[in-house]
């Protein structure tokens, strides 16, 4: 068995996309791509190469926007399948390098329900990716009732990601929609979690919101006054928002700038921050920087700084980041 795992400190990328061929030519139009950005070519020895020169260690993986569901349901569950079993050969190849969440056929529940049991049970994936609305239905819908309750079962690490908005008037503008509408459709699914008390039902569910959590960090203060004034019911079974910010976590993929983790270290605190690049939409010589901008940032100390990019061990062993932990931990479990 190979030494204490706890020796060497890893850099985990949460926030780290696969994009096969066969999920590209479902999802997206060659000459306009979902967000309104063109990502850089996908393949699986581009992912090591990146992650080599960005010193990423460890990637933890995930389909991108639009999901597996753009309106078909059994085109969906074949896609959803395909993603996953293609995750876990990644995975399963390179342990020591990859994690993975599975992607669901939402808001289809009965096969989401299934597809959670088989790459969670089966192919041994380390938590889901969800997207912010699915065909319109937010996380925050009754409709995805059961899908919360399997996942608060299972104690389940779910990441959120933004998909653009159902609305045709939030894209008339023409803007990107990764400009504006990604973050606000994050606004969204986070603040109906909350006031529907999905969060509140799921306490044993691990989040982690995309992009610092959109614009949320910088809405505190108007969440702080809904809750003050006190008129959406179920406010005693939730708590605050501001408790709620502090128990999520939130990565810096697009978001590694000081202001942003100036926001982020009041309102929801560095602990549950962690690391992200968002490849492969970022820029490579962006992304490629992106830890070297928050080691240098003026706005954390020393142990922040090691805390966001390589020391999130303390995090997992109290329970905190069971996905990372995971990936971390896989070649002292499997020697």
């Amino acid at each position: 068995m190979p030494g204490n795992p706890k020796e060497k400190q890893l850099t985990i990328d949460t926030h780290h996309h696969i994009l096969p061929d066969f999920f590209w030519r479902e999802t997206n139009k060659l000459h306009s791509p979902v967000g309104g950005l063109a990502p850089l070519q996908w393949s699986k020895e581009a992912m090591i190469s990146f992650m080599d020169d960005a010193g990423i260690d460890v990637a933890v993986m995930s389909v991108s926007t639009p999901g597996a569901h753009i309106g078909d349901g059994e085109r969906a569950r074949t896609l959803a399948r395909r993603c996953n079993e293609l995750a876990a050969e990644l995975v399963h190849a390179r342990p020591e390098r990859f994690a993975s969440f599975a992607c669901l056929p939402l808001p289809d529940i009965d096969a989401s329900l299934d597809e959670l049991s088989y790459a969670v049970d089966v192919l041994e994936l380390d938590g889901l990716v969800l997207f912010t609305n699915s065909n319109g239905v937010y996380l925050g819908d009754a409709a995805l009732e059961p899908v919360f309750e399997e996942l608060e079962r299972r104690k389940a690490v779910v990441f959120a990601h933004p998909n653009p908005s159902p609305d045709t008037a939030a894209h008339s503008l023409g803007l990107p929609d990764n400009l504006i509408d990604f973050p606000t459709d994050t606004n969204r699914a986070v603040a109906q979690m909350h006031y529907t008390n999905r969060f509140a039902r799921t306490p044993n569910v691990k989040y982690i919101f995309s992009h610092a959590g959109g614009s949320i960090p910088y809405l505190a203060a108007r969440f702080a006054i809904i809750d003050e004034m006190a008129f959406i019911p179920g406010a005693e079974e939730r708590g605050s928002a501001a408790d709620m910010f502090r128990r999520m976590y939130w990565d810096t993929a697009l978001a590694a700038s000081d202001p942003v983790l100036r926001m982020l270290r009041d309102i929801v605190g560095i602990d549950q921050v962690l690391y992200g690049t968002d490849f492969p939409y970022l820029r490579r010589d962006l992304a490629v920087d992106s830890k070297q901008r928050i080691l240098q940032s003026s706005e954390l100390n020393d142990s922040e700084r090691r805390a966001m990019n390589t020391d999130q061990e303390e995090k997992q062993h109290h329970g905190q980041c069971h996905t990372a932990e995971k990936a971390q931990c896989r070649d002292y479990w499997r020697g």
